[in-house]
């Protein structure tokens, strides 16, 4: 009997996990540079005196999508989308370097290159300044210019652009970092298309469909739960009547 009510016990819990994980993977379907959150169930016994002969069930977020998301071109001279497996380095509000595919940037009152939240944007040789009273331009490498006035171009520094060999995992910050927290190199490769953006890589019809497959998944859950309970009173009512 109690085999039964670990299992769907555990099984509504991580069904309820997931939805959480779809939820938020719908919210930010109109998210620039959202990475889909992908999740998964795993097994994992159950610890004590005794045989290990109960399991929980738990949803676990395996990574991200990696595909890029649709490419919307904006006119703006700030707004910039990484190609291929490129990222944005950006100093997160821990003071650590992050990586973010969101390239809706900013000049904030300071002159600094900023994202569209506010964190400084990075270069080769750290945040970026622009000069008053100027015009910046993103080139397909990264090089920010400035174009005075007079139509004087100055090249004032150039994005930090990383290529990840491994996977980066998503802090909860929303920012992406190297599994081991280590800064990555610059990669000269790397290339951004100016005046456009990339939108989230979220599909709200199959999350949409994922979350009506959890729902329904919960309700077999619950639906053991019920039945588990009608068994344990029958079960009460024969030994009663002996």
């Amino acid at each position: 009997m109690d085999r039964m009510i670990y299992l769907s016990m555990s099984g509504a819990k991580a069904t309820m996990q997931r939805q959480d994980v779809l939820a938020n993977n719908l919210a930010n379907v109109s998210t620039v540079g959202f990475r889909a959150e992908l999740q998964a169930f795993r097994a994992v016994p159950v610890q004590g005196d005794g045989a290990s002969t109960r399991v929980y069930a738990l949803e676990t977020t395996a990574g991200y999508n990696d595909q890029s998301g649709p490419i919307t071109a904006t006119g703006r001279n700030l707004d910039v989308a990484a190609k291929g497996n490129a990222w944005l380095a950006v100093q997160g509000l821990d003071g650590t370097e992050a990586y973010t595919r969101a390239g809706a940037l900013d000049v904030d009152a300071n002159g600094q290159l900023v994202t569209r939240g506010g964190l400084p944007v990075l270069g080769d040789g750290g945040p970026i300044q622009i000069p008053a009273n100027t015009t910046p331009s993103i080139a397909p490498d990264g090089t920010i210019s400035a174009v005075q006035s007079n139509g004087k171009v100055t090249p004032v520094g150039k994005l930090k652009l990383v290529t990840p060999e491994a996977a980066l995992q998503r802090g909860g910050d929303g920012l992406f970092r190297s599994a081991d927290g280590s800064e990555l190199a610059a990669d000269a490769n790397a290339r951004v298309q100016d005046g456009a953006l990339e939108g989230s890589n979220v599909s709200p019809v199959e999350t949409m469909v994922a979350m009506i497959a959890a729902a329904r998944q919960f309700e077999a859950q619950m639906k053991m739960l019920q039945n588990a309970e009608a068994d344990d009173k029958t079960a009460q009512q024969l030994l009663g009547a002996s």
